[in-house]
């Protein structure tokens, strides 16, 4: 009997130690919380907020504190949504929007709205039917930029409660209806036509402008030469009459004598000109210029 009360107290001490073990692998294992570098987690006791864990190992209170969220902070896309909108000229539109977003404070999102992605959905949409109210559609196609990044900003003014940072917004289309495609179509059209007509004028214009300017540079280039011509013959004159004036008489003649023999050396270079008949009068002067040649040498 001693034995067996032996054996049993000793059974009983280990099994003390054994669930000691136990509960402080509990403890420690309820204590320590790793969160991954993507998650943050929301801590509650007793339901009321405690504290957000960041990446990494993390201590709490066991039994008393507990993770009631797990987070991703992780960039979320939304399903793309088409909403109806209608411009400032009274033209339908259905515009295609994306939006990106990520939590940043976690602790806000929780406590504060129920379902994020309808709650931006819903704002975005809002916001997309006042913007394009105070557009026309011509505006609407051509400034989709800027109206991206108002949408953005206001998108981020509205949700900042919520502790969610919009990192992009996106209007992926805008469609119209097949009456006012077509309608667009026939002023494209009628402005592409336009368009052709005022081309080919300059065309023609400018080809007539062209034209005028090589008329007037011809005619300043031929009277330019006539001028040329006029100085020449006048320069020539101005050499005969100072000759006269210093030779007299003899210097005249000398000019007609040069005259009438380029005159028989035209007459002598013609074709079948093989006699040349020289008046007395040329042979007069002939001598006259010989010796008016004589006398300067």
């Amino acid at each position: 009997m001693d034995i067996e009360e032996l054996l049993t107290g000793l059974l009983q001490q280990n099994l003390g130690w054994v669930l000691l073990a136990v509960l402080l692998v509990v403890v420690v294992l309820k204590a320590v919380k790793i969160v991954p570098q993507s998650e943050q987690h929301v801590v509650e006791r007793f339901g009321r907020l405690r504290s957000v864990l960041g990446p990494g190992i993390n201590l709490i209170v066991p039994f008393f504190d507990k993770v009631a969220h797990q987070i991703s902070i992780l960039e979320r896309q939304l399903p793309i949504a088409s909403q109806d909108a209608i411009t400032r000229d009274n033209v339908l539109v259905q515009v295609d929007t994306s939006v990106f977003y990520r939590i940043i404070e976690p602790e806000k999102t929780v406590y504060r709205i129920r379902n994020v992605d309808s709650a931006i959905a819903t704002t975005v949409a809002g916001i997309v039917r006042a913007e394009i109210g105070k557009m026309d559609l011509d505006e609407v196609q051509a400034n989709r930029a800027a109206l991206i990044t108002t949408i953005k900003a206001f998108v981020e003014d509205a949700v900042d409660n919520w502790g969610i940072e919009v990192t992009r917004a996106e209007i992926l289309d805008v469609n119209l209806d097949a009456a006012t495609r077509a309608a667009m179509m026939q002023q494209l059209n009628a402005e592409r036509a336009r368009r052709a007509q005022v081309t080919e004028a300059e065309g023609s214009k400018r080809a007539v402008e062209l034209a005028a300017d090589a008329e007037l540079y011809a005619s300043e280039q031929t009277a330019k030469a006539r001028r040329v011509l006029a100085d020449a013959e006048a320069y020539a004159t101005q050499i005969v009459a100072v000759a006269i004036n210093e030779n007299g008489l003899e210097a005249a003649q000398y000019q007609i004598a040069l005259k009438q023999v380029e005159a028989l050396g035209t007459m002598s270079s013609g074709s079948g000109s093989q006699t040349i008949v020289v008046p007395s009068e040329a042979l007069a002067a002939f001598g006259d210029a010989f010796k008016l040649l004589k006398g300067r040498g």
